[in-house]
């Protein structure tokens, strides 16, 4: 068989071409059907590493908060010892500390002072600022308020030292603040 307009012979056993998609066969079904369980079993894994990497982050950084503050019980309960020891070479008087028989003691008692303050700071334990700022009530504990002409809410008189340990608060400073009017 020819083609009339031109003469070219035509194969009639050729199909046309159709955009008519293809005829679902089982093999193409399960094709499909496995290709969705590979995508969810590796979005599960990726869900997995996800949660492992954050587990393991976590775990880290309780570590290293537990070697940074694991003395944080420790320092709060010396820092009563601190306060007593800085009471007591306080209360001494000038008469006191010149009298040659406890001249030796007063300077061991100076002398563990020292060197308290040295293991705090060794530790990361400071002291808290206090007098002369406002009131913040992160590292302050007002006690009571005192007549004053500094600004209201203005630290006048520091009770008992506060402490840090490095960016954790051991004990808030009680102290004392300024009062309006």
């Amino acid at each position: 068989m020819t083609n009339i307009e031109n003469d070219t012979p035509v194969d009639d056993s050729a199909t046309p071409e159709t955009d008519a998609p293809e005829a679902a066969t089982p093999e193409n079904d399960e094709v499909a059907q496995l290709t969705e369980q590979l995508a969810a079993v590796q979005q599960d894994l990726l869900y997995a590493r996800a949660e492992t990497q954050n587990v393991r982050r976590r775990a880290e950084k309780e570590v290293a908060d537990a070697h940074a503050y694991a003395a944080t019980k420790f320092a709060r309960d010396i820092l009563s010892v601190a306060d007593n020891l800085g009471r007591a070479l306080a209360a001494l008087s000038e008469e006191q500390r010149a009298d040659d028989a406890i001249k030796p003691l007063i300077t061991g008692l100076e002398a563990t002072e020292r060197e308290l303050l040295s293991v705090f700071e060794r530790n990361g334990i400071t002291r808290i600022a206090a007098i002369g700022l406002p009131l913040d009530p992160n590292q302050h504990q007002a006690m009571l308020e005192i007549p004053s002409e500094q600004t209201p809410g203005t630290i006048v008189q520091e009770m008992q030292a506060g402490y840090m340990m490095k960016d954790r608060l051991l004990r808030p400073a009680m102290v004392a603040v300024a009062k309006a009017g």
